[in-house]
């Protein structure tokens, strides 16, 4: 047995981290998720697992593991293995309804949102809410199944024509359009519950905020810089990670321009470190999380 195993679907967004682990010489397993599995089977791959599945998975294959990864994740956890974003962070993850009760369950801000399950409901919602406006996938990922709607006609449309949004467990957010102040949002990075670092991605216009190096793309319309939010924002995010049982990933953040109230709106269990992190941050969170990874391993032992 390893002392570190890691189940992942994407074939290269965590070539940094197995480089980084490799420099160290950690003793790791990368696990990939088209495989059976018994459920009955109370073997582990090692004491310590990172779970480092993607909401966006369904994107690439039709036939993703979102679902699948919770069962495996949750055996192995039953069989006393310590699981890194294990399943309470997962059932926040593939929610963005659960997200947005657990932020405003701790004071903070969001968006104006209504949660449905049918098309047809969106129209009542945003009656509610008022234009413009976003339907919302609840299980997104890269921008994924996401719109905006600038009026009643235009959300009824596409609603009689059938393009509308649509969500993997078949759940819709309508939610407030917010003006992100200088079309600004800001990715607070935490690891352990704690902040690790925070980037300003300009072109909230966009919303594929995606930052990993596989995502970013000659023609992408995000730019990304170092961010040194304040404390109270820092703050939250921590508290959020806390709650959502975040080990490592991010919480996205805006100000709303209409009133200067921050405005928490989506947490990211898989949050991938931005690309060119040398150039943009100075230093790499690989190296990072890497230490910390060594840390629970030794705790596990």
């Amino acid at each position: 047995m390893t002392d570190l195993a890691i189940l992942y679907e994407h074939p290269v967004w965590f070539a940094p981290l197995f480089a980084a682990l490799d420099r160290r010489g950690v003793d790791y397993t990368p696990l990939s998720t088209g495989v059976a599995f018994d459920p009955a089977d109370r073997s582990l791959p090692a004491p310590v697992v990172l779970n480092r599945i993607a909401m966006s998975a369904f994107l690439r294959d039709a036939e993703h593991p979102i679902y699948w990864a919770g069962a495996r994740l949750g055996g192995w956890e039953q069989a006393g293995a310590r699981v890194l974003n294990g399943t309470a962070a997962l059932a926040i993850d593939t929610s963005k309804a659960r997200q947005l009760s657990l932020i405003a369950s701790l004071g903070l801000a969001i968006p104006a949102t209504r949660v449905v399950h049918r098309a047809a409901d969106t129209v009542a919602a945003a009656e509610t809410i008022g234009f413009p406006l976003i339907v919302k996938a609840n299980i997104g990922g890269a921008g994924a199944g996401i719109a905006r709607y600038d009026d009643r006609e235009a959300l009824r449309a596409a609603i009689a024509d059938h393009t509308l949004p649509t969500s993997i467990d078949g759940v819709l957010l309508v939610q407030d359009y917010v003006p992100a102040r200088g079309g600004t949002v800001t990715r607070i990075e935490t690891l352990d519950r704690v902040h690790l670092y925070a980037i300003d991605i300009a072109g909230a216009g966009a919303f594929d905020l995606c930052p990993a190096d596989a995502c970013q793309v000659p023609s992408s319309a995000i730019q990304m810089t170092a961010s040194e939010p304040p404390t109270g924002l820092r703050e939250a995010a921590e508290a959020i990670a806390r709650a959502a049982h975040l080990d490592v990933g991010g919480v996205e953040v805006m100000i709303d321009d209409r009133d200067g109230c921050p405005r928490f709106y989506d947490i990211n269990a898989l949050s991938n470190f931005v690309a060119r992190p040398l150039d943009v941050l100075g230093w790499d969170p690989h190296d990072r999380l890497v230490d910390r990874l060594v840390g629970w391993i030794e705790e596990a032992r």
